[in-house]
């Protein structure tokens, strides 16, 4: 009889499907590039979407949030969501071509970050910092202003530092004292690069955002809110701080005027797995989203504020308030 052959020849045909299905199992994915401050609550973020989507594999790549949006924009790889510290990189460098809407989620401040062993650590209040890192011996970081945003927010701090201390290094810009004393030598491409470097003791303090140093249990010190970015009544003064970063092309310019600090995502135009982008954009800003925010020391903006709303997937347009 024929029906073994047979049998081996379905046994065959079968095993060629399932592996032509897992060969395209890689559609079922969900390409998230994102700040390096958003890597714990994305992380905690994935987990709860994997509860509703255990068969998607999640790749997420941190990094500074203009090098997020610029894989897309000059690299052109295919991404699902980019979510950023500063909703300006999508309007600078991803929209109108990449993007043509983004979401208000989240917000932050600036601090300094520090261990038990920095030096004058004992000392160092939201009164004198600035005149403990205009001490020679000391060394701090900050992050590329061209590659994130707290690397430009940090520079926001140091200007607007000159106007609410006045002259407090004896007449002496605390501006251009702190750009003198830290060196390209302290200057990584994001903050939370500078971690590393605090915990060796290469750098006594380093400007984060303050959910970074909870998140890592870092000491830190708290800066009046008029320098630290944080308060959404006080975009006015913010604005009096400027830092021109280098723009879409090579030779291009931004000036980005100081701003309460606001984290921004979107879903790229020509998103590979739109679907599933939408389903976690959507437990991204639902109730258990803004808890996963808040516990990571990123109070969600509630409700979340869209821009270009109507250009929106009207499953998320629920979910948020139009901005204009």
């Amino acid at each position: 009889m024929s029906l073994p052959g047979e049998v081996m020849r379905w046994a065959v045909l079968i095993s060629a499907v399932a592996a032509l299905i897992s060969g395209c199992g890689g559609e079922e994915k969900l390409i998230i590039f994102h700040a390096g401050s958003l890597s714990k609550p994305m992380a905690d973020l994935v987990e709860a979407f994997k509860r509703l989507h255990p068969e998607v594999e999640v790749q997420r790549e941190a990094s500074g949030s203009l090098v997020a949006a610029r894989k897309v924009s000059e690299l052109r790889r295919e991404a699902d969501l980019v979510a950023v510290a500063d909703y300006k990189v999508i309007e600078a460098i991803l929209m109108p071509d990449y993007a043509d809407w983004y979401v208000k989620f989240a917000g932050n401040r600036m601090v300094i970050a520090y261990t038990e062993r920095s030096r004058y650590g004992d000392e160092i209040n939201s009164d004198n910092w600035f005149e403990i890192l205009a001490r020679k011996d000391v060394r701090f970081g900050r992050s590329d202003p061209n590659m994130d945003p707290c690397g430009y927010r940090t520079l926001m701090v140091w200007q607007l530092a000159d106007i609410y201390y006045k002259d407090r290094l004896k007449g002496r810009s605390i501006y251009e004292t702190l750009m003198e004393n830290c060196p390209p030598s302290n200057i990584r491409q994001g903050s939370v690069e500078l971690l590393p470097l605090l915990e060796s003791l290469d750098l006594d303090y380093a400007f984060e955002y303050l959910s970074v140093a909870k998140q890592h249990r870092l000491r830190y010190v708290e800066l009046p809110r008029e320098i630290d970015l944080s308060d959404p009544d006080l975009e006015e003064l913010y604005a009096k701080a400027q830092v021109r970063i280098t723009g879409k092309k090579p030779g291009e310019y931004i000036v980005i005027k100081g701003s309460p600090i606001v984290y921004g995502v979107t879903i790229p135009k020509g998103a590979p797995h739109y679907d599933l982008a939408v389903d976690f954009l959507k437990l991204m800003l639902s109730e258990e989203g803004k808890r996963i925010m808040d516990e990571n020391g990123q109070p969600p903006i509630d409700p979340p504020l869209a821009v270009g709303v109507r250009n929106m997937p009207p499953e998320l347009r629920e979910l948020v308030r139009g901005e204009r």
